[in-house]
């Protein structure tokens, strides 16, 4: 070999050494730069969890998602607040309430409301307009101060203690609300179509109670009422021992009561829909991937008699399944006022650190393919407004309401049943007593 090539050779073999010896001190001495802490490792955390799942992914290139994560963990985070601030300015460009971080006390929180224990604070269910963002009442839970003081479904939280909810979003809006009893926070509220106003509410704990059930009875007819204002972990047991025990009573028909019911988990809504389908859809998911096959009812069913169901503005979310499922299979007529139109799925995933992120994974359709979300359903049967503030109650005008035209269907079916085959009552006999019944319900 030429002495020229040699030496070119030994020299560039020299030149290939030191890079090597170069580039292995510099990863020795550059690791401890590169490793994430905790609170980095927080955010790439958080991240990668609403890359991995979050249902609408034209918002990620419009957003610039990747260059959201570098921003973020370019920043020094030193403590918890900092990367949960990190977080949440990583989150809103989405534009989705609904994805969201939950810290600690609030993810806590969360789950004591999802296990149908007590909770300390004013009882305001809260949802967010998709059009401004305003956080609105979706409901207030029954019996607790804001049932008390008023408040309605729709009405929209103008300021919690002198801070917008709009700005604070909604886990730290719910944070605001709640605290220990005898504490007061004073709210500014805008019901639809009316001024602001000023309200003092004294927070204390409010029992939950989320399936109460009677029998209804009056001279010609015994029917059950049931009523479920939240779909928390132990509602689906709840509810079969409810119908046992009205079935046990023999009631002729069934009033189901979802107002107010603002959601909650979506599993315990099924299960609570496959009480009263048999064999039939209950609804469609729509995840990243397109629309997936329905999800049916087991063949058996705990109650498969006549029922009516009463729905409102606080009717949301997995009570909207619920009742989605039943109108669209013929199951039951919905009464009432058009539904709240939540119609997103999250998944919620506890986090290293303890805290929790909430994201968006899927949405929902009726088993007739209907989109709820910002929609509603609409009721086959509009009741008189003003709505009864006290669901249940006494004078509660739309159950009343509700129990005469399950009588009238009970009377119909009774009638239809024992009507002789040589047609003995005329049509125009039937005309006559049909319209009377109806008259009731106009």
């Amino acid at each position: 070999m030429p002495s020229s090539v040699k030496s070119w050779s030994k020299a560039l073999h020299r030149w290939l050494c030191w890079l090597v010896s170069f580039g292995l001190c510099w990863l020795i001495i550059s690791k401890p730069a590169l490793a994430l802490n905790d609170g980095q490792q927080l955010v790439l955390e958080s991240w990668k969890l609403v890359n991995d799942g979050y249902l609408d992914t034209t918002k990620f290139e419009k957003i610039h998602w990747r260059r959201l994560r570098q921003q973020a963990l370019e920043k020094p985070i030193t403590t918890s607040e900092e990367a949960y601030s990190a977080i949440e300015n990583m989150l809103q460009p989405l534009g989705d309430p609904y994805t969201r971080l939950l810290r600690p006390e609030d993810f806590k929180a969360m789950k004591a409301s999802n296990l149908g224990s007590e909770i300390n604070g004013v009882g305001l269910q809260l949802g967010a307009r998709e059009k401004d963002g305003q956080i609105v009442v979706i409901a207030p839970l029954e019996g607790s101060p804001a049932a008390d003081a008023g408040v309605t479904s729709g009405t929209a939280l103008i300021s919690v203690n002198g801070e917008s909810p709009k700005t604070l979003g909604l886990e730290a809006t719910a944070a605001r609300l709640r605290g220990e009893t005898g504490s007061q926070v004073i709210v500014e509220l805008q019901p639809p179509n009316e001024q602001v106003q000023e309200v003092i509410l004294e927070r204390r704990s409010v029992d939950l109670r989320p399936v109460r059930t009677r029998r209804l009875r009056n001279e010609s007819h015994t029917l059950g009422y049931l009523r479920i204002t939240q779909f928390s972990e132990g509602v689906p047991e709840q509810v079969v021992e409810a119908l046992q025990e009205l079935s046990e009573k023999g009631i002729e028909g069934l009033v189901l009561d979802l107002r107010n019911n603002s959601g909650g988990l979506v599993s315990s809504g099924l299960a609570v829909a496959d009480a009263f389908l048999s064999n039939k859809p209950i609804v469609e998911t729509k995840n990243r991937e397109g629309i997936n096959d329905a999800i049916p009812a087991e063949l058996e069913t705990l109650y498969d008699g006549p029922m009516v169901t009463l729905v409102n503005g606080g009717t949301a979310s997995a009570s909207e399944i619920l009742a989605g499922a039943l109108q669209d299979n013929g199951r039951s007529q919905l009464l009432g006022s058009k539904t709240f139109g939540k119609g997103l799925i999250q998944s919620l995933t506890t986090l290293s650190d303890g805290s929790g992120l909430a994201v968006t994974v899927a949405s929902y359709l009726t088993p007739q393919g209907r989109d709820i979300q910002n929609l509603g359903i609409e009721p086959d049967r509009f009741l008189d407004i003003p709505e009864p503030l006290n669901p249940g109650g006494a004078e509660d005008r739309w159950l009343q309401d509700a129990e005469l035209l399950m009588g009238a269907n009970l009377d119909r079916q009774g009638l239809e049943a024992s009507e002789p085959k040589n047609d003995v009552l005329n049509q125009a006999d039937k005309n006559e007593f049909f319209q009377a019944k109806n008259d009731l319900y106009e």
